[in-house]
């Protein structure tokens, strides 16, 4: 079994030196190879490589994702072991993209008013979660960009944040709005006053100092859309926090659609901003919302009406 970790690790070294983060990847398949070593196999094959895939049995989503992972591993194994099984492509439904949540301005008051009264009332907590997500609502980065933000990323005085090698390996500019920087500075008094010489290196912080963890992040923001009936007790789907930025590129297009504006134009700055790899990842948001498949044809009904 050591020849499989071994291959796992030089695969790994491989995809990471090719500019991949691979980060979840590397996770599930050391789990695979933890599955191989249970079953004292030494050998990929697709048998086994489905049955780790589909655990656990109730977490459909991502079996495909993590057959993904095995068969990329396996193609790597079997340029030197030709008794490797690749699985073929098509065994498992593949994976769904979620339909966003597009959140109204009343939903998300309310979600931030909720984070205000956060336990404990003299705590840094509601602070952290109201400023957190209100950012991400206002800016449209990702979670974990926001999260992953250095206090020397925040650049308060200039009004710009600096989101340094995210999804794709890219560094970009983020531009604020005074009242996001009057927000965030507001933060940062009252995180440096309460935990002062305790402070840890990232700009948004625990209770007592240090990095957040996704884990409690999205468990809170579970909480608070259940105070304020966003989804019931108990529901395992529902809007999630990835939807506050889903909601500030539709509304983008919604305003530039309304504003006249040459959308195909305006689609790369969108791109850059949201740090998309491309373009075409920006276009999915014209299809995942019905208010912005009804502008296009508003525009293309007018385009024909001024037509000879």
């Amino acid at each position: 079994m050591t020849d499989l970790r071994s291959a796992l690790e030089r695969y790994l070294t491989m995809r990471k030196g090719l500019g991949y983060k691979y980060e979840y990847q590397s996770q599930r398949l050391a789990d695979f190879i933890v599955f191989m070593e249970k079953n004292k196999a030494t050998t990929i094959t697709t048998k086994l490589a489905m049955e780790w895939a589909t655990l656990p049995p109730d977490r459909h989503a991502s079996w495909a994702i993590r057959l993904t992972d095995v068969r990329g591993f396996a193609r790597h194994v079997a340029n030197f072991d030709t008794r490797t099984e690749v699985p073929p492509v098509g065994i498992l439904p593949g994976w769904k993209r979620a339909k966003p949540y597009v959140y109204s301005d009343a939903e998300i008051d309310a979600l931030l008013t909720a984070a205000l009264a956060l336990p404990p009332e003299d705590g840094l907590c509601r602070w952290t979660y109201h400023t957190l997500f209100g950012l991400i609502a206002v800016t449209g980065i990702r979670i974990s960009e926001a999260m992953g933000l250095e206090r020397d990323d925040v650049d308060l005085d200039a009004g710009v944040l600096t989101v340094r090698l995210t999804k794709f390996g890219k560094s970009r500019l983020v531009p604020l709005h005074p009242t996001t920087r009057a927000a965030l500075r507001h933060y940062a008094d009252r995180r440096d006053a309460r935990l002062g010489s305790r402070n840890g290196s990232t700009f948004f912080v625990a209770e007592r100092g240090g990095r957040l963890r996704h884990q409690y992040v999205h468990r809170v923001f579970w909480r608070l859309s259940r105070e304020i009936g966003l989804r019931r007790h108990g529901d395992r789907i529902g809007p999630r926090v990835h939807d506050f930025r889903h909601r500030f590129a539709i509304r983008s297009l919604l305003d530039w659609y309304r504003d006249g504006k040459d959308i195909e134009q305006q689609l790369p700055v969108l791109s850059t901003y949201l740090g998309h790899a491309y373009v075409r990842d920006t276009y999915w948001y014209l299809s995942a919302c019905p208010e912005l498949m009804q502008e296009a044809v508003r525009r293309l009904d007018r385009r024909w009406e001024d037509k000879p």
